[in-house]
């Protein structure tokens, strides 16, 4: 098997964009951060429907191919790669990072001072609804922008056999000999820009989180040589992951993560308020079920208060810019499984991922602020969520273990994100991989380094809040190539199996199989 090598038009203009944009960022943070600003908020307020309607529609389209005739599609030959605890370890850990470990525990107090559908703020309808909408906006509906490329870069690879983990490959069956021209780079490029702008969102929050967590059990304060430190200590582990590729590194790192992070759950389920946590999630589970059609629809256009852009929208945005990255690497690890299969485990093992830490951390945090014990609003009005996060865990029995627990965990989680996408973008900027071929070792490194230098160099002059804004922005031609993605699986499917009959006739799959493959 030959060495694998890299795509210059697509590597090349990749750097090229993102070095420019950075410097730019650099000499001009004044002037383009109320620009991007002013941007961001034209598009959650103009765009709202657009990408309410589409996060709808692709549940709809994903529970369609769960339970349709299509869900029996073998994804690749052979028995899966990986075991279920480690492919679902890897595709939470991908998808989380530490955005997962701040806003379980912030995002309900915001929530409660700040609440939807004209509630009264501090009031007790308030504090209902506050763990329901977390549990909302990082469940199912998250995870669906998730699954539909997932799905449909798994048939390109698997099925279809094209040796190429990219964007532009997966939307061959609608852009045709097209994918390889310069549609196809544009669209490569684009997907490498949003990688980045996600990535820069999960560094605004992990960095001075963990920052602030390592100031306390050090008696540091906050600064940016800190916060490099920070960084260098990331780098070297996601680089070692990712160096030692995915069957070595990026499954051990994230199933290690897994434990951890289950583990400081469940101490905090058990030393905490237990009884309040168990009958707040379940009363907050049930609201999220019961109004989850209205929150998914929600966009206050007479009120005009704000909530739904502020929240809802930015997070599909920011969700499905990263959604090719996650779509690349779940696709890749998810061989000899049935599209039923994928897509279930998606939603399933994202969600349930994501509620336990709402549940456990959310409810915590709101028995705190409840109870009067910790006026966790108040902290996080004049401190900010890192400082509010250390006085948290502050709480806790054992409180010292627990900080140092946590930025263990911390270092991990984003370390597990990070190797991930360091395996895709260098993924994305090669030409071909067949079989088990992977990225180049050199490849994944640089790329490593490259987001070492940016976030650093954006750290320096306060500019991670652009680039997690300029994240937004590059999601609104996303929603372009979800489309392009849904016709082109749509198209395969047809061609390759036939059009699913309403009489209950079986597609034979085995045979269809083989003749597609």
């Amino acid at each position: 098997m030959g060495k694998v090598k890299i795509d210059p038009i697509v590597f090349w203009s990749s750097l090229i964009v993102i070095v420019a944009a950075t410097l730019l960022l650099v000499l001009n943070r004044e002037s383009a951060e109320p620009v991007l600003n002013n941007l961001m908020t034209s598009i959650t307020f103009k765009l709202d429907w657009a990408f309410q309607l589409l996060t709808a529609g692709l549940f709809v389209l994903l529970v369609w191919l769960i339970f349709g005739k299509y869900g029996n599609v073998k994804l690749g030959e052979g028995k899966p790669e990986f075991s279920n605890f480690s492919w679902g370890s890897m595709l939470f850990c991908a998808g989380m990072g530490t955005s997962i470990m701040f806003w379980s525990i912030m995002e309900p107090i915001y929530y409660y001072t700040g609440p939807p559908f004209g509630i009264k703020p501090n009031s007790a309808e308030a504090a209902e609804w506050a763990v329901a909408y977390g549990m909302f906006h990082w469940g199912i509906s998250a995870w669906s922008l998730y699954a539909l490329p997932t799905v449909t870069i798994a048939y390109s690879f698997f099925v279809k056999k094209h040796a190429s983990l990219k964007i532009s490959t997966a939307c061959r069956g609608v852009l045709g000999k097209h994918a390889d021209g310069w549609a196809g780079k544009v669209i490569d490029i684009l997907v490498i820009w949003s990688l980045v702008g996600g990535l820069g969102t999960s560094l605004g929050l992990g960095v001075p989180m963990i920052s602030a967590v390592i100031g306390e059990i050090l008696g540091l304060k906050q600064s940016l040589m800190l916060s490099v430190i920070i960084i260098a200590i990331w780098t070297v582990i996601y680089c070692s992951s990712a160096y030692m590729g995915l069957y070595k590194g990026i499954r051990k790192l994230s199933d290690i993560n897994v434990y951890l992070a289950l583990a400081l759950a469940i101490f905090v389920l058990l030393a905490g308020p237990t009884l309040f946590i168990l009958s707040y999630f379940t009363n907050s589970f049930g609201m999220m079920l019961q109004n989850i059609v209205k929150m998914s629809f929600y966009t206050d256009p007479i009120s005009k208060g704000g909530f739904p852009q502020a929240w809802t929208v930015f997070y599909w945005a920011w969700f499905a810019a990263t959604a090719p990255f996650m779509g690349l690497f779940v696709a890749r690890i998810s061989k000899g499984r049935t599209i039923r299969e994928l897509i279930s485990y998606v939603l399933l093992w994202g969600s349930l991922g994501s509620w336990l830490y709402f549940a456990v951390f959310g409810g915590y945090a709101m028995h705190l602020q409840l109870n009067d014990i910790l006026p966790i609003s108040q902290i996080l009005e004049d401190k900010g969520g890192p400082a509010a996060i250390v006085e948290v865990l502050k709480t806790l029995p054992l409180s010292k273990l627990v900080i140092i627990f946590f930025v263990v965990l911390g270092f991990i989680f984003l370390a597990t994100s990070l190797d991930s996408a360091t395996y895709i973008l260098s993924a994305i900027a090669t030409k071909e991989l067949v079989g088990q071929q992977e990225p180049a070792r050199w490849h994944r490194l640089l790329w490593g380094g490259i987001l070492a230098v940016m976030a650093v160099a954006l750290l320096m002059i306060g500019g991670l809040k652009v680039i997690q804004t300029s994240s937004v922005i590059v999601s609104v031609p996303v929603i372009l190539i979800y489309l392009l993605l849904t016709v082109s699986l749509l198209k395969w499917l047809k061609q390759d199996y036939g059009t699913p009959t309403s009489s209950g006739e079986d597609i034979n799959l085995e045979k269809k199989q083989d003749k597609a493959c």
